[in-house]
């Protein structure tokens, strides 16, 4: 099939010149054809004079960081291409390849040039035309860092869910061996039961946190009042029997406080397991997790400190955005994220800090006293 030929004013650049200057531009162009996948010019060639397709297709490539050629635009009848070497004297940033049999208008660069300086219209219409070669070339950059970006997203985001759900999945794997053996008893069956339960539980709200912060929203939640000392006791001591395995013990440095807290408990556990794991992840042979608490007449704070390495001063401005880690094999920084997003939504705030005396990093929240 025969493409369309176009004769050479059919270019936006030329279509406003005086006849007397298109006579002259027609005395200095000649044609040139090209077979299919033959090169018109390379990448790194110099710029030698500018092109006009007169019929045909022509592909624009460029090599990418795996040193194969990429199409960065396909060009029919009437479009210009090869200007900018002509024009900033550099060579060649891109290679044109006539993708069928190509017919070419071509205007060498000194003929080119000569004709910018005595045609003002001919420098306008260039300038318009590549002015919207950039805002277009601008708008498919922007559209592929943005594909990029999402991509690189979901896969850091499957890789945070794979590292939260790990530590409920092993003692739900480890409660139910148990609770197989032929030599157990009611009792231990019915505490793991009990277990595989409270991970399940566990599972449902880490999948409903990550799905809530995906949305970016302030999803509404149901507070209920809790004593705050009989929540922590019951929770850490479900958290220390899984730390127990990695070699990392629990201490209470003063005993929680004895009040009522408008909480959601399912939520703000959440912030107990993720705080307590990441210092645990912090100390891979094993170590001391202290927790300690303060009452002031407007909140509770509560802070936990672990005897690992301290926070590294590269993140130590970023640990609670979304994604921020650093020197972790696991993890995203994810759940910290999550944690400051739980705490908000209970009117509190959570900061971090290195220890001044034990050389590890301190990880605080704070909750608002509730009036009886």
């Amino acid at each position: 099939m025969l493409s369309e030929m176009l004769p050479l004013e059919s270019n936006k650049v030329f279509k406003d010149l005086p006849a007397s200057e298109l006579a002259a531009l027609r005395q200095v162009t000649q044609e040139k054809t090209y077979a299919p996948n033959q090169a018109i010019f390379k990448e790194g060639d110099p710029g030698d004079g500018m092109y006009i397709v007169k019929s045909g297709l022509v592909h624009i490539s460029a090599a990418g960081s795996g040193g194969d050629l990429r199409v960065l635009s396909k060009l029919g009848p009437g479009e210009l291409f090869g200007e900018m070497a002509v024009i900033d004297h550099d060579p060649r940033s891109a290679s044109a390849t006539a993708a069928e049999e190509t017919t070419v208008y071509f205007v060498a660069r000194n003929d080119f040039l000569e004709m910018l300086t005595r045609t003002p219209r001919l420098s306008m219409g260039l300038v318009r035309e590549i002015s919207k070669r950039l805002r277009d070339f601008n708008h498919q950059y922007i559209r592929e860092v943005l594909e990029s970006e999402r991509l690189a997203l979901v896969g850091r985001f499957a890789s945070s869910i794979v590292h939260d759900l790990k530590n409920p999945l092993n003692i739900i794997g480890i409660s139910a061996d148990m609770a197989c053996m032929p030599t157990a008893t009611p009792d231990s069956r019915q505490v793991s039961k009990v277990r595989i339960r409270k991970q399940v539980e566990r599972i449902s709200n880490m999948v409903n946190e990550l799905l809530e912060f995906s949305r970016g929203s302030n999803t509404s939640f149901v507070l209920a009042r809790v004593a705050y000392d009989n929540f922590v006791q019951q929770l850490v001591e479900e958290i220390q029997a899984e730390v127990v395995v990695k070699a990392v013990t629990i201490e209470y440095e003063n005993m929680p406080p004895a009040l009522k807290v408008q909480i959601n408990p399912q939520r703000l556990s959440r912030v107990f397991h993720n705080l307590i794991h990441n210092a645990t992840d912090a100390m891979p042979s094993g170590g001391k997790i202290k927790i300690r608490f303060k009452v002031t007449d407007q909140e509770i704070v509560t802070e936990i400190e672990d005897s690992g390495p301290g926070i590294a001063p590269e993140i130590a401005d970023r640990l609670f955005e979304a994604f921020a880690t650093y020197g972790k094999a696991n993890g995203t920084g994810l759940g910290l994220s999550i944690c400051k997003k739980i705490v908000g939504d209970h009117k509190g705030r959570i900061y971090s800090m290195n220890s001044t005396t034990g050389g590890g990093a301190i990880f605080g929240f704070t909750l608002p006293v509730q009036p009886e």
